[in-house]
This record gives structure tokens, C-alpha cells and sequence, in this order.
């Protein structure tokens, strides 16, 4: 069975930080691209990174670009999220998936980890 399982969220301060991490279950997942895109209540999905597996090309929206890094470890068969000078904005549930970056189409994705920035 073919999953994506993501953790790592949690409750934060604005400019904290936090590593979200991606695992696959039944994939490997440096044969696919992966992004994350983020659901926040009331709102619509954002994409917030992608990285392709062709060159390891990364991607990111505008409203996170300078704050977050996305990152494989293919021994781990693992993608990390690495969110630093986190925004109460930034508040929502992650997920990872697999994903067309330069589309920003996502494909099959977990169950998503929440994060919230509050003080």
C-alpha cells in the first residue's frame, strides 16, 4: 500500500521554526517529484514547495520564499520541510505529495500535519 505519511508539526511561536518530514510507505520517493502545498480553515489550498526529480529543481511560493527550504533524503526515502521565521499566516495543515512541480498539480498526498503559529 502505497502511503505518504507526514509529521512534525505542532505548535509554534511567530519566528519559530519547525521540520516538517515526509515518508514514504510502499514508494520511493526520490522517483517522484514532492510538494507540499496547505490547507488553512476558510481558505483555499497553497502550494508552499515542490522538488523535482529530475535535477532536484526546488520551487516556492512567493509568500514563503527565504523562510523554507524543502530537502530529500533518499537513504531515508524521506522530503523534509524546513520552516524557519514562521508567520501566525503560516497556520494550516501540511501535506506532502506527489506532484507535478511545474504544474503545481498534486497527485496522492497523506494526512497531513498540522501547524500552528501562535503566541
Amino acid at each position: 500500500q502505497v502511503q505518504l505519511v507526514e509529521s512534525g508539526g505542532g505548535l509554534v511561536q511567530p519566528g519559530g521554526s519547525l521540520r516538517l518530514s515526509c515518508a514514504g510507505s510502499g514508494i520511493t520517493l526520490d522517483y517522484y517529484a514532492i510538494g507540499w502545498f496547505r490547507q488553512a480553515p476558510g481558505k483555499e489550498r497553497e502550494g508552499v514547495s515542490c522538488i523535482s526529480t529530475s535535477d532536484g529543481s526546488t520551487f516556492y511560493a512567493d509568500s514563503v520564499k527565504g523562510r523554507f527550504t524543502i530537502s530529500r533524503d533518499n537513504a531515508k526515502n524521506t522530503v523534509y520541510l524546513q520552516m524557519n521565521s514562521l508567520k501566525p499566516e503560516d497556520t494550516a495543515v501540511y501535506y506532502c505529495a506527489t506532484a507535478n512541480c511545474e504544474s503545481g498539480s498534486y497527485y496522492s498526498w497523506g494526512q497531513g500535519t498540522l501547524v500552528t503559529v501562535s503566541s
